[in-house]
């Protein structure tokens, strides 16, 4: 299939609402003054067609022309638009302790979802917050797969909760069982060789990065969960995500798209 024909100095982003790297690459062109084209994969008919004949089949994507790269990296996408990008990892053990602790903090959250409501959808998306939840255990074991010698692939991310997945504490469960096994790889693995490549579905990538990505993109997603507990459903009592926990997290600066507006 042919690429559909645009404007060759046209910058596009193509994203979709609730994603947290489509969130954070247009964030990072908007607070540098990068005019873009915004393309919401869901609100334009054509978006996934074009995406298909650049060579893609996931968002975030920065095209120009018929060129391209995926968003996950915002070094890369910076490296493509022009941009200088200085930024400063947290240290592999500060990343996973973060991480241990950001998976109980979403076990928690998951766990008083009223049972009634753990199906609602967040608005401008079809995504239930079940699957939000459980679309935290499924970024770790990603990780997990591309760590053990395997491969984090989109699939990942496609991933819905099954049945007895689904309930608040068939969520929680999932999340605790997660967070035991990233205690367990970590203790096998002490973090050896933080700058080995791991093979992901936007390239090979240093562990250390992949690592960064999992526990910023695990915050951004118990940020959501912490409002839609707090704010949404205003449940009494519930616990609230520690704002320390996001120190040094290259998060978004927002919590939720613009177009995502609770009533």
């Amino acid at each position: 299939m042919a690429a559909p024909e645009h404007d060759p100095d046209e910058l596009r982003v193509y994203w979709q609402p609730g994603c947290t790297s489509c969130l954070r690459v247009k964030e990072l062109l908007a607070a540098r003054g990068v005019p873009f084209r915004s393309i919401d994969v869901l609100a334009d008919a054509r978006a996934m067609q074009e995406l298909r004949a650049l060579g893609a089949r996931s968002v975030p994507v920065v095209a120009r022309g018929e060129r391209f790269v995926h968003g996950q990296d915002p070094g890369e996408v910076a490296r493509f638009v022009g941009l200088a990008l200085e930024s400063r990892r947290l240290d592999p053990e500060v990343l996973l302790m973060r991480l241990e602790r950001l998976l109980a903090h979403a076990a928690r959250l998951a766990a008083v979802i009223p049972p009634a409501r753990v199906h609602d959808t967040i608005p401008a998306r079809p995504r239930r917050y079940a699957d939000i939840a459980f679309h935290v255990g499924m970024i770790v074991e990603g990780f997990l797969d591309a760590a053990r010698g395997g491969e984090l692939r989109y699939e990942h991310f496609e991933r819905r909760p099954g049945s007895g997945e689904d309930d608040p504490a068939g969520l929680a469960a999932g999340l605790l069982q997660r967070r035991l096994a990233l205690l367990d790889w970590a203790a096998r693995d002490r973090l050896r060789e933080p700058s080995r490549p791991l093979r992901t579905y936007y390239g090979e990538q240093p562990l250390h990065a992949v690592l960064e990505r999992t526990a910023w993109h695990v915050a951004q997603h118990c940020r959501q969960l912490d409002h839609l507990v707090g704010e949404v459903l205003q449940v009494a009592g519930a616990p609230r995500l520690p704002a320390g926990d996001l120190d040094g997290l290259p998060v978004p600066r927002e919590v939720w798209d613009p177009e995502i507006r609770f009533g």
